[in-house]
């Protein structure tokens, strides 16, 4: 069985391949949906149904997995900033407080069948000053992240609490994802 991700996130073929799951990439051509009077987790599930489909369409003998990762706060989604002014603004708005990541993940198996679901994590970021800010950025490039940060680039930094799964805040719930291959 050939299982493809639609997905060109360096993230997540890393959770992929540490998973033991032997997969290619076809980077889908879905444009994403933005609409902020979504609930997050259909938001999420949404895109990661166009991504799956549009690359199901091409490769109807594989199994595909779309995957969309949004954080939110205050039910608001905070995407990939358009550039660096935007990722300090959205760092101050995290400063201290806790927010969720979503991640909407579609599985499409040959034949049509499919699992959509979505995984909640709670992340809790320390109160971060400017200094903070400017000293994570130059180390972390935020403007390709949602949210503007990665957990696993200098997470320790700026995050001070996690319920939930790790690998979701990275862009993928892996074991739900291998739960729904198999």
């Amino acid at each position: 069985m050939s299982i493809v991700l639609a997905s060109s996130s360096p993230r997540r073929r890393e959770l992929l391949e540490r998973a033991g799951v032997v997969f290619e990439v076809v980077v889908s051509p879905a444009e994403e949906i933005h609409d902020a009077g979504m609930k997050p987790h259909l938001l999420c599930e949404l895109n990661a149904t166009l991504k799956a489909a549009a690359v199901a369409e091409t490769r109807p003998d594989a199994t595909v997995i779309g995957s969309d990762t949004l954080v939110f706060i205050d039910d608001m989604p905070l995407g990939k900033p358009a550039d660096m002014d935007q990722a300090r603004e959205m760092l101050r708005r995290l400063s201290g407080r806790t927010h969720q990541v979503c991640t909407g993940v579609c599985v499409i198996h040959p034949g049509g069948g499919k699992n959509v679901f979505h995984d909640l994590t709670d992340v809790t970021f320390r109160q971060l000053d400017d200094a903070t800010i400017e000293n994570y950025f130059s180390k972390v490039n935020p403007l390709d992240k949602a949210g503007a940060y990665g957990i696993q680039e200098c997470g320790e930094m700026i995050v001070s609490e996690i319920s939930g799964s790790f690998e979701n805040v990275m862009g993928l719930p892996v074991a739900k994802v291998v739960e729904a291959l198999e």
